[in-house]
């Protein structure tokens, strides 16, 4: 809801002052420069973009507009779950895991973390992490570089709408100006019309520089860099799971893993140790 107000801030302030100075709002819909810049924005986005990203695109847009930050209780859910996980395997046995990682939307503990359960990704990240562990494929001291190889790629590949939308940020001011050059061409070709068809023309060709700026610099530039927070938030969340994953296949006891997950998160989401360990201590009593 955020980008929402934000959007009518910036649009409100933008009008507001054409109003305050005099300025009649109307005089700023010329659906020529719309199409104009409009369409040429969106043949950039599709000339620049594969199909995945622009699928992609859409979907962190939507998000951005609609879901919520990424909460402290989300966060305490997520330990919370990795947890009970880990002392299954310590009390259990690595091999008794399996039957949780292998079918989580079986399982009585990831049944009781939606925050997990109903994120494909991070359930994914959390499962491809346990089951080496399981296996015993690997040594615990590689298991770390095998999930921050994963993680490097969810980075880069989250980062591609980001670039796409950025970029045509950069374009829209350069697109108003074909906008404005294309309808001075028209005002050029209307001079014997008289000085208001002339006055008219001109105007609407100045809107096309507006428009590209104003669009550039109050709404695609910062969406892209909202979608760049998000992502730093995801990204937070798999590097939470990593650091306790890869904590506990090196032997750490499960409080102690999850402490060091808890102390890689941002201060604004990270929950009070004292709090998390009477949290953690009382399902260790059920």
């Amino acid at each position: 809801m955020l980008v929402i107000l934000g959007g009518i801030i910036v649009l409100g302030a933008m009008l507001g002052g054409f109003v305050l100075a005099g300025g009649n709002p109307v005089l700023l819909l010329h659906v020529s420069e719309f199409v104009v810049i409009l369409g040429i924005a969106a043949g950039v986005l599709v000339i620049a973009s594969p199909g995945h990203v622009l699928k992609e695109l859409a979907h962190k847009v939507i998000g951005s507009i609609t879901a919520k930050a990424t909460s402290q209780a989300e966060f305490v859910e997520i330990l919370k779950l990795l947890y009970e996980i880990f002392m299954v395997g310590r009390r259990n046995g690595l091999i008794a895991l399996e039957e949780h990682v292998m079918d989580p939307e079986k399982s009585s503990i990831f049944k009781r973390y939606p925050a997990i359960l109903d994120h494909p990704e991070r359930l994914e990240f959390l499962c491809n992490g346990l089951k080496p562990v399981i296996d015993g494929k690997i040594k615990p001291d590689q298991l770390e570089n095998l999930m921050q190889a994963e993680l490097d790629s969810k980075s880069s590949e989250a980062d591609h709408p980001v670039h796409v939308l950025n970029l045509v940020g950069d374009s829209l001011p350069g697109i108003g100006i074909v906008a404005a050059v294309l309808g001075i061409i028209n005002t050029m070709a209307s001079i014997a019309e008289g000085p208001a068809a002339v006055g008219e023309k001109v105007a609407a060709a100045l809107t096309g520089t507006l428009l590209g700026v104003f669009f550039a610099y109050g709404f695609v530039n910062p969406l892209a860099n909202r979608i760049k927070f998000n992502n730093a938030a995801d990204e937070q969340i798999l590097r939470c799971i990593m650091q306790a994953v890869a904590g506990f296949a090196k032997g750490l006891a499960p409080m102690t893993a999850v402490e060091v997950a808890r102390r890689s998160l941002d201060s604004n989401v990270q929950p009070n140790a004292g709090e998390l360990e009477v949290t953690l201590k009382s399902l260790s009593a059920k």
